[in-house]
């Protein structure tokens, strides 16, 4: 839909800009043999690869197919596994192609920018391409050449072969950034096409069933916070004696310090019984003890 439209535009424009700015700050090729092409490569693949992660982190898709498990409605059956078995395909695609947004334009932004590329490759370029010592050993080109991507370790004599060398690793680059591209883009156009062939919906129809989906979504939102409060303001009555924002508040609670006890320091989820969670110490403390205590009159008369 749209939503999903603008929201990878969105994650394709930050890339853009998060990687000028690191490029600009962070990037200094070594100029060293052997040293440049783990350099480039990491500056290449290491954001990209920290990207996807976070994409597929941050994508709430991909906690439900991690924690999901097959509802106890659905009968065994080699016709209903086959369909799950479809389902965690699509949703596995469709998590992993929303992550791939952000590593790929990272990857090919840095290609058409050319700069990681040629620190990388520089030093297994050709000898041809420049007039060298043709005593030197091929250990000693390949330190000349290293250094190119620097132009303050070049030798005068150089200067010009090193342009030269340097206009044909950024034209490699640049030519493998817009080919990403190319592919990206036809990939994800055929990929579109072909889930509209085989989706059983028509077009309107499953405009229909997204924002069925988004509202949905949305309202159980709504509900599960609303829901979650009044609970929670249940157990929160039952410790102090009030309810947050009551009006003529009679009396207050004054808790013992077994019960502070009871409710401070860190906890997980507690299973009480096959269905049920104390999600909390407070929860816990709610669900076990009976409503006694010490209770103080107030003078409130709002």
């Amino acid at each position: 839909g749209k939503e999903v439209i603008i929201a990878n535009a969105i994650i394709a424009i930050l890339t853009i800009g998060g990687q000028q700015l690191f490029s600009f700050f962070t990037f200094s090729c070594p100029c060293h043999v052997g040293q440049n092409l783990i350099y480039g490569l990491a500056f290449l693949g290491v954001p990209a690869l920290i990207l996807l992660i976070v994409g597929f982190a941050l994508n709430n898709q991909t906690w439900r197919l991690v924690t999901g498990k097959r509802s106890p409605l659905q009968q065994e059956g080699t016709c209903n596994r086959l369909l799950q078995c479809k389902l965690t395909c699509f949703v596995l695609c469709s998590i992993t192609g929303r992550a791939l947004v952000a590593p790929v334009t990272w990857l090919a932004v840095t290609l058409i920018n050319g700069s990681f590329y040629v620190c990388a490759v520089s030093e297994y370029v050709s000898v041809y391409y420049f007039e060298g010592n043709p005593n030197a050993t091929a250990s000693e080109h390949r330190k000349i050449l290293a250094a190119f991507p620097c132009s303050q370790l070049v030798p005068p004599e150089l200067s010009r072969a090193r342009d030269e060398v340097i206009l044909l690793l950024r034209y490699q680059s640049q030519v493998a950034g817009w080919l990403l591209i190319a592919v990206v883009a036809i990939t994800v156009f055929l990929s579109y096409c072909l889930a509209s062939c085989f989706s059983p919906l028509s077009f309107l129809h499953f405009r229909y069933w997204t924002s069925y989906v988004r509202n949905e979504q949305d309202l159980f939102d709504e509900a599960m916070d609303q829901h979650s409060r009044l609970y929670a303001m249940q157990h929160v009555r039952k410790f102090f004696g009030f309810a947050p924002g009551s009006e003529n508040v009679k009396e207050i609670r004054i808790p013992s310090l077994r019960e502070w006890q009871a409710i401070s320091g860190l906890a997980f989820l507690k299973l009480v019984d096959e269905e049920h969670y104390d999600y909390s110490l407070l929860h816990d403390w709610a669900l076990k003890d009976s409503v006694n205590g010490k209770y103080l009159k107030t003078d409130e008369t709002r």
